[in-house]
């Protein structure tokens, strides 16, 4: 078996999805809509997906993330938007320095930030913030973003096996 692959998979209990809904909603800062049941698939590394009805988690060291594949969801979040690049190395793990990041909104220190490229806006990643915004603006170098989920990383491959 592929290490990447999920090794299995349950529906969450109706009580238990709102508990995560409403833990996922107060972390995030954000309205998540009400799902009845959610399903989860387990992870070889003890990482886990969690999808629902327009939705998809990433559960990784006990911290919830929205998945690369969830515009709708990743739009309601501060981003960092860098230049050409910073694109392959975000793309391979690595986190997003100050020097690349052209644009971004504001956000808090520990907070999830998404990290978009600058020509077509898309996601490549999604992290949290190291510094806050206004910490960052004074920076001309240094980590800024703690790169957590990124496109073609091993949750995404897992994702492809999954329908759902």
């Amino acid at each position: 078996m592929n290490k990447d692959k999920t090794v299995s998979s349950h529906l969450i209990s109706k009580s238990e999805t709102a508990a995560i809904l409403d833990e996922i909603s107060s972390k995030w800062k954000i309205d998540i809509p009400k799902i009845k049941n959610l399903k989860c698939y387990y992870l070889q590394d003890s990482a886990e997906i969690i999808t629902g009805n327009g939705i998809t988690i990433l559960k990784t060291n006990n911290e919830y993330l929205p998945f690369l594949s969830n515009t709708e969801i990743l739009e309601k979040f501060p981003h960092v938007i860098v230049d050409m690049g910073a694109v392959k190395f975000v793309c391979n793990g690595a986190n997003v320095m100050r020097p690349g990041i052209r644009k971004y909104t504001d956000f808090e220190k520990e907070q999830i930030v998404c990290v978009k490229e600058e020509s077509q806006q898309k996601f490549l990643a999604v992290g949290k913030s190291l510094v806050s915004s206004s910490e960052m603006e004074s920076l001309a170098k240094g980590e800024v973003v703690k790169n957590l989920h990124y496109i073609s990383d091993k949750y995404w491959e897992a994702k492809k096996e999954i329908r759902g």
